[in-house]
C-alpha cells in the first residue's frame, strides 16, 4: 500500500489510549478524529472496537490518502472528511471528538476553534479527547517536554506545548466543562472534556 504512511508514535501510544477511551466509551458510539494524520490510530483502534463508528478527518489530502489505505477493509471506518478545524465542521453530531497530537503543532487559534467545533458537533453529554504535552500552572512537567516545546517553535513559532489552564479556560468559553486529567506515559496527558446536558445558568 504506496499510500500508507508510517507515523511511528501512533503504535508507541495506541494501547494506553485506548485503555482510556475504553473507560467513558464502553459501547457503541460515533467519534469524529480530527487531524487523524496517517489513519494508524482510526485503523487499529476501530478494528479493535467494532461497535464504534469512527469518522477519520485530515485537511491534508496525503493524510486522507493514508487513511484509506489503512482502514480500506474496515466497514467502520467512514470516508475521511476534508476537514480543518478553523473552517466549516460537519453537519453531523458525534458522541465524542478526539484531537490526538493537534493543539501543539497548530497555531493557538487552532485550540480555540477546535472547542468551538467540538461543542457544535457533540451531541448533549458528548465527549472531546485531548492527547498530549501539556503545562501546568505554566510550567514544563519534564525536561524532555521542554526541550520538545523548543523543537516545535523552532519549527513554527505559533506551535508549542500548550498551558493546561488556558485551554480549559477556551474550553469554557465554548461552553465545555472539564472531566478529568489523567498523565500518560512518557509525559503526556489526556484531558477529557464534555458538553453538558443542560446548559448552564448565568450567574445574574
Amino acid at each position: 500500500m504506496s499510500d500508507r504512511l508510517d507515523f511511528p508514535a501512533t503504535e508507541r501510544n495506541r494501547e494506553a489510549i485506548l485503555q482510556v477511551l475504553d473507560v467513558r466509551l464502553p459501547g457503541a458510539a460515533e467519534l469524529l478524529e480530527v487531524a487523524s494524520g496517517s489513519g494508524q490510530h482510526a485503523a487499529w483502534m476501530a478494528g479493535q472496537r467494532p461497535l464504534w463508528r469512527w469518522q477519520p478527518s485530515d485537511p491534508e489530502p496525503a493524510h486522507r490518502a493514508s487513511i484509506r489505505a489503512w482502514s480500506c477493509e474496515l466497514p467502520n471506518v467512514l470516508e475521511p472528511l476534508d476537514l480543518d478545524v478553523l473552517g466549516e465542521w460537519p453537519a453531523a453530531e458525534y458522541d465524542a471528538v478526539l484531537a490526538i497530537n493537534l493543539i501543539h503543532v497548530a497555531p493557538w487559534e487552532a485550540t480555540a476553534a477546535l472547542m468551538r467545533g467540538a461543542s457544535q458537533v457533540l451531541r448533549p453529554g458528548g465527549l472531546l479527547y485531548l492527547y498530549g504535552a501539556l503545562k501546568l500552572v505554566g510550567c514544563h512537567t519534564a525536561p524532555s517536554n521542554e526541550a520538545f516545546d523548543r523543537a516545535l517553535r523552532g519549527q513554527d513559532e505559533s506551535w508549542g506545548v500548550r498551558d493546561f489552564e488556558a485551554v480549559c479556560q477556551e474550553a469554557e468559553h465554548a461552553g465545555l466543562e472539564l472531566l478529568e486529567r489523567i498523565a500518560m506515559p512518557a509525559n503526556n496527558f489526556s484531558v477529557w472534556l464534555t458538553r453538558p446536558e443542560s446548559p448552564r445558568s448565568l450567574p445574574r
